[in-house]
């Protein structure tokens, strides 16, 4: 639905809500997407979401009800009764009841998990357990298991029975009796086989499985590399707990891409929504990091303290050094940002740092010579008659950009190896450092050219 499909649907929804014409707004919902009506309840107030809410169906509010933010989740929740919210929570898939669970007021999950049935209570909280961002902590156990020793009208019959309530048929897990992951069928491979083949014979062996400790976005990494629909989880000893499905891993992408955005904005990552978050979260959220290149930025008046008759005896000196701390920043930068994101997308590896040093140091040599060319035209035409300083500037440059890409395409390395987020090594950093490092040159060099002590 484009744009201004739904700003129309939105209107006439509006009208019939406002005119209380609920029975003609609760046909309209039956026949829109899910995520359409969770967009249209966040745009209504509190009262008039609960009363849309009530006008859906059973299994058509469990999934509207997994799109909304927490926030309104919270809300519909107390505003239904215990009944209404056991049937929500038993219409949900597991993976989806555990994520707002992580995130509701501790006296709401109290209220979610008195009504669900002991099965799914049980269940919930055995995902609860697993670690944080883990495989464990994603996945859903509602999947299509079949034995070797069916046949395909069985497994077909056994999947119609049961496939109402799992979250995807198109990839069927066979079990042993013990639970153990034995291989894998796809309905494709039902549907083209004999009635009377046998799983065993048509199913794959080779199964691409994770276990439920291993980090999300070693899955989601999984998923790019190998072009899953779903990737099976097994415990320790080999057992079977549940899948993890391409729409999981869309949404670990996207909150890994921005982690890693707020991070080389130099900002502690948040979990709320940018117009959801307060003002003081903010705050706490940029702070700590500013303070600390606050500081750091100090070095930079430190040493030009230490240079203070160098420039002042060549005032010019100053003129040119924001282009020369510029240019080193965004050179470190440039080589950061690949390097990160060559790390991210699995292209990276740590034992690749020699060739990385390697390629980036003769690509700063080529951009170095350029850009010091340029300058250096650039210095004679604006400054006539300041060639030593053009010259002492250029050669500055072209030093400062080899060791600020050295940096840059390192620096994201060692913070891997030191079990840190490489996005931590980014634009801010980045400068911050090659600032100080392009003053020390840029000022050493200009002392003993001009014969300054």
């Amino acid at each position: 639905m484009d744009n201004q499909d739904y700003e129309a649907l939105r209107d006439r929804l509006f009208e019939l809500l406002d005119s209380r014409n609920l029975k003609e707004l609760q046909l309209m919902l039956e026949d829109m997407n899910e995520f359409d009506i969770s967009e249209f309840l966040t745009e209504l107030d509190n009262t008039r979401m609960a009363i849309v809410f009530r006008l859906l169906s059973k299994t058509q509010g469990a999934e509207v009800f997994a799109n909304l933010d927490v926030e309104d989740q919270e809300h519909i929740i107390n505003s239904i009764s215990d009944s209404e919210l056991g049937s929500i929570i038993e219409e949900l898939y597991v993976d989806d009841a555990v994520d707002m669970m992580e995130e509701l007021p501790a006296n709401v999950v109290k209220r979610v998990m008195r009504t669900a049935t002991p099965q799914t209570r049980n269940l919930i909280n055995q995902y609860l357990k697993y670690p944080e961002n883990s495989a464990g902590s994603i996945m859903t156990a509602e999947f299509i298991d079949l034995k070797k020793y069916m046949n395909v009208r069985e497994s077909i019959a056994r999947i119609r029975r049961i496939g109402a309530d799992k979250e995807t048929i198109y990839i069927c897990y066979v079990t042993s009796a013990d639970r153990r992951l034995e291989g894998v069928v796809t309905v494709k491979d039902l549907i083209l086989s004999e009635d009377e083949a046998v799983i065993s014979d048509i199913m794959d062996t080779n199964v691409i499985c994770v276990h439920t400790t291993d980090d999300q976005e070693e899955v989601s990494e999984m998923f790019s590399d190998y072009d899953l629909l779903a990737v099976p989880v097994v415990d320790k000893e080999g057992r079977l707990v549940g899948i993890v499905t391409v729409d999981d891993v869309i949404d670990v992408m996207e909150q890994e891409a921005t982690e890693d955005f707020e991070k080389m904005a130099a900002i502690l990552p948040s979990e709320k929504p940018y117009l959801k978050t307060s003002v003081l979260t903010f705050v706490k959220n940029r702070i700590p990091w500013l303070m600390v290149l606050m500081f750091s930025s100090t070095l930079s008046g430190i040493i030009l303290g230490v240079f203070e008759n160098v420039y002042v005896q060549v005032p010019l000196l100053v003129t040119l050094m924001p282009m020369l701390t510029g240019t080193g920043g965004n050179a470190g930068s440039q080589a950061a940002t690949l390097i990160i994101r060559g790390m991210a997308v699995g292209e990276i590896e740590t034992s690749d740092v020699l060739k990385i040093l390697w390629k980036e140091v003769r690509v700063a040599a080529a951009c170095g010579v350029i850009l010091a060319v340029l300058n250096y035209i650039r210095i004679i035409l604006m400054y006539p008659g300041e060639e030593l300083v053009a010259m002492v500037t250029c050669v500055a440059l072209f030093f400062t950009i080899i060791l600020a890409k050295a940096l840059g395409c390192t620096l994201p390395i060692f913070a891997k190896l030191c079990k840190l987020d490489p996005a931590l090594m980014a634009s801010p950093m980045i400068s911050t450092l090659v600032d100080v490092v392009a003053l020390i040159i840029y000022f050493s060099i200009s002392a003993r050219v001009f014969g300054i002590a």
